[in-house]
């Protein structure tokens, strides 16, 4: 794990070894030193809780991403996004200022620079949650963000809950995150596959018909069985036929038998339901096997998904967290400064999006509530409602999921892309979502606030 203070990067580790060499009385100096001359967040007026009070100038937030494993890729935009995040709470930019977060300064948060912490989640959600137990533990964080899979994002805010340390998922699609598997020290900006698949129901049956026959294949963890159920639970209800559902391995690369008997059993349309390289992989097979007649459908991917199968992304519909082609006055300056800070052959992703956001949205919420005490910004958060450039929304109270627009994508053929646009947007679907005691919301119990 890494910390990194100003653009120079200090391994904790080696940090421990110079201290080790000074002396006693060289250790009460460097003490002196990390507190930059106070002790706590001024005048706290409650009780110690997870990491408040902060000490000292500065306030360290995690970044729990994965760097390795199947949604690397995903994990290096995720990064770029809360850098960029850091670097404008610090030194303005960006969305400081704007509207739902004219509460930012610029100067850091409430008068504290921030620094941050990263780790690398290796996609596995046992190594997620050793890595957010050391942030909070040995780097005081006073929030942490990441994910890219849902299992990974649900370890995380089983340990946010557990040490009542805030968790700001960034992304994950599953609808356990924000139903059965939710938490009071958890919120989600994404949108989740209940949401998704909403969104779809229209845009497919007016484009394939009222009464098709589908296969669904499904990698084979908590986000694809979600994806899965989700896409039967309204497809099957409103007159489509679903012939079967077959289960693949996540980080697999071999498709070919499961998309052989999507197509033997004589599917019309066939639903993708993998993320990252895995989507990329199956869409490549895909084009491959199925008849030109037979459409395909990845209901959640990603300009990372696009790149490495941009050959086989046209006519395929999906849905994604935000792309470079919504256009508001948000949306636009993001992307702006994000290809100010990176350059502009790294256009930013949804995922990028996403980590952005959520740290903007946490902070914002921190200098309303005039304090880091975790209750106080939690409430702060509950029932805010906001802007991060996809329109009005609502971050709700009672399970802490974004009520938002999905944005419906068609891909390109390869001969329509150009410089990093890979798909049209065909609209940022407004009418979904549910009521607290309707969908996944019904299974969810947030617990206390730890008070």
């Amino acid at each position: 794990m890494r910390l990194e203070r100003g653009g120079e990067t200090v391994d904790r580790r080696s940090l421990l070894q110079v201290a080790g060499g000074v002396g006693t009385a060289g250790l009460a100096g460097l003490a002196g030193c990390q507190d930059g001359g106070s002790t706590t967040e001024n005048t706290p007026e409650h009780p110690p809780l997870g990491n408040y009070p902060v000490e000292g100038e500065t306030v360290t937030l995690g970044f729990n991403v994965p760097q390795s494993g199947t949604y690397a890729a995903e994990g290096r935009d995720e990064l770029r996004g809360y850098k960029l995040a850091v670097t404008h709470l610090n030194e303005g930019g960006g969305w400081i200022g704007q509207s739902s977060f004219d509460v930012l300064s610029g100067d850091g948060v409430l008068g504290k620079t921030v620094e941050y912490v990263t780790a690398d989640t290796e996609t596995k959600p046992d190594v997620a949650t050793v890595n957010a137990e050391e942030m909070i533990d040995q780097d005081d964080v006073i929030m942490f963000s990441g994910g890219s899979s849902s299992s990974v994002a649900i370890a995380q805010q089983e340990v946010a809950q557990a040490e009542k340390v805030p968790y700001m998922c960034c992304l994950t699609h599953s609808n356990d995150t924000t139903g059965t598997d939710c938490v009071r020290y958890s919120f989600r900006e994404m949108f989740n596959a209940y949401m998704t698949a909403q969104a779809l129901l229209p845009v497919l049956k007016e484009r394939f018909g009222q009464d098709v026959q589908y296969v669904q294949i499904y990698a084979d963890y908590n986000w694809g069985e979600t994806m899965e159920s989700s896409i039967r639970d309204f497809f099957t209800s409103s007159g489509w036929i679903e012939l079967t559902s077959i289960a693949t391995r996540l980080g697999t690369t071999d498709y070919e038998e499961p998309l052989k008997q999507a197509r033997d059993a004589g599917a019309e349309v066939v639903f993708l339901d993998h993320y990252g390289l895995d989507a990329a992989n199956s869409l490549t097979k895909a084009q491959e096997i199925l008849p030109d007649e037979v459409g395909i459908v990845v209901p959640l991917y990603n300009r990372i998904v696009a790149q490495n199968a941009s050959k086989a992304l046209d006519g395929v519909v999906g849905t994604v967290a935000w792309d470079t082609s919504v256009s508001s006055d948000l949306s636009n300056e993001f992307k702006n400064a994000f290809t100010a800070e990176y350059g502009n052959t790294q256009r930013p992703s949804g995922v990028a999006h996403l980590a952005y956001a959520q740290t903007l949205q946490y902070a914002a919420a921190v200098e309303r509530a005039g304090t880091f005490y975790p209750p106080a910004v939690i409430r702060e958060l509950e029932d805010h409602e906001y802007s991060v450039g996809l329109g009005s929304q609502t971050m709700r109270s009672c399970d802490h999921q974004a009520q938002r627009g999905v944005p419906v994508v068609e891909g390109l053929s390869e001969s329509e892309q150009s410089l990093g646009r890979f798909y049209d947007l065909l609209s940022v679907t407004k009418a979904v979502g549910y009521d607290c005691d309707g969908g996944p919301a019904a299974e969810c119990e947030l617990g206390d606030y730890g008070e």
